[in-house]
């Protein structure tokens, strides 16, 4: 039978990277000795007194339909954090409760973009940019951006980039997978190129409270920006609440309005004893965030030290994040045969950066998302495998 073009668009090769991961997941499973790296969720759960929340409301019967775009009580929270985070004056009109990040970035694209249009992604881009930007019909762009720079952004290939057709720019800061944070000055740049072309501009910002070195700063409350730019965000990395599926987008008032309409089809609502979660993490946040954020720059160092020295690879420390790049060009091979070599022959799960893009070929991304002993016995199996290709 027929199927329709959508499945084609949302297809492909930046799917088919999520391979390893999954033999991974099947092999530890099985109960081999596999370290599984090759994704964004950490060993350690959400923190207790989130869990506790939800399950009292859970208790209290919190099992109903809620309001389609959000209650009250949390998009104040998600406003209040936002402008101070940014700057930028909102309130709860402007916030839109989604499934997840995934969720705000989907329905942002289905709400800004149609067929013809195109969308500026700096690439290495996250996996599911291309399908997400693709499903309403318009092209991804991809911008590349050279690991000669520590894959920062080229902002004159992003300016040649722009044609009549350009509708949005896509960007993530900081970036996953490289760990790069824009700057305020490259951010500068991308907000006048928007504000020149009448560009919408849609900040992918879940590793916001994940910057180690540097500090964040949001595009939206740059000048000329309110208008023209949605801001999303999550807990699943800050707060360790992947499974929690509660994400947000912060967008102009009318635009949220028509992001809520399409919710209605959609997800019909976050679950209440979710929401009720996700306003204990909001209250718990500044404590929250800064210990996890020390555990990460805790496991990049300890990571980036125990590689330093390994013949063959080099292990650049990120900006930020929860991963690390591992750049394996010097061994002549193709990163994807890297890989898979250090998932069959040494039980460790990465992911082939080259999936994100054509530019982190010969790059492997690397989650710190074991303990430190675990860790420590990874980089000890990579240094056995880099030993064992010569």
């Amino acid at each position: 039978m027929k199927l329709s073009s959508l499945v084609t668009r949302i297809g492909g090769s930046r799917v088919d990277a999520w391979q390893i991961h999954a033999q991974a997941n099947a092999a530890a499973a099985r109960g081999e000795d596999v370290i599984v790296l090759s994704v964004g969720d950490p060993e350690f759960a959400a923190p207790q007194a989130v869990t506790e929340r939800a399950a009292a409301a859970l208790r209290a019967g919190d099992t109903h339909y809620t309001t389609i775009i959000g209650r009250v009580p949390l998009r104040e929270r998600i406003a209040a954090r936002h402008q101070a985070g940014c700057g930028q004056v909102v309130d709860m009109r402007h916030v839109v409760v989604t499934s997840g990040a995934q969720n705000a970035l989907f329905v942002a694209s289905l709400c800004l973009c149609e067929a013809g249009d195109e969308v500026l992604v700096p690439e290495p881009l996250y996996l599911t940019y291309e399908a997400t930007v693709r499903a309403s019909g318009a092209s991804l762009v991809p911008v590349p951006v050279r690991p000669e720079t520590g894959f920062r952004l080229d902002l004159d290939a992003l300016r040649a980039a722009v044609t009549p057709r350009t509708r949005a720019i896509f960007l993530a800061t900081p970036c996953n997978p490289t760990g790069v944070a824009m700057s305020r000055d490259e951010l500068q740049a991308i907000a006048a190129l928007a504000v020149a072309h009448d560009l919408w501009v849609v900040s992918d910002e879940v590793y916001a409270s994940l910057v180690f070195d540097g500090e964040h700063v949001g595009i939206a409350g740059l000048d000329g920006m309110t208008e023209r730019t949605v801001t999303v965000s999550s807990l699943s990395k800050s707060h360790a609440m992947a499974g929690f599926r509660l994400g947000w987008a912060v967008a102009p008032a009318d635009l949220a309005r028509h992001m809520g309409n399409l919710l209605l089809c959609m997800t019909y609502g976050a679950p209440g004893f979710v929401q009720e979660a996700a306003c204990q993490a909001l209250d718990d946040s500044d404590a929250v965030t800064g210990e996890i954020r020390t555990l990460y720059r805790r496991r990049r160092d300890l990571v980036c030290g125990l590689l330093a020295d390994v013949p063959g690879l080099r292990c650049p420390a990120p900006q930020a994040g929860m991963f690390v790049m591992l750049d394996v060009r010097a061994t002549g091979l193709p990163s994807s045969e890297v890989a898979w070599g250090l998932f069959r022959q040494a039980g460790v799960s990465v992911l082939d950066a080259q999936a994100f893009g054509p530019s982190a070929e010969g790059f492997l991304r690397m989650g710190l998302v074991v303990d430190d002993e675990r860790l420590a016995e990874a980089c000890r199996r990579i240094r056995r495998y880099m030993a064992s290709l010569g």
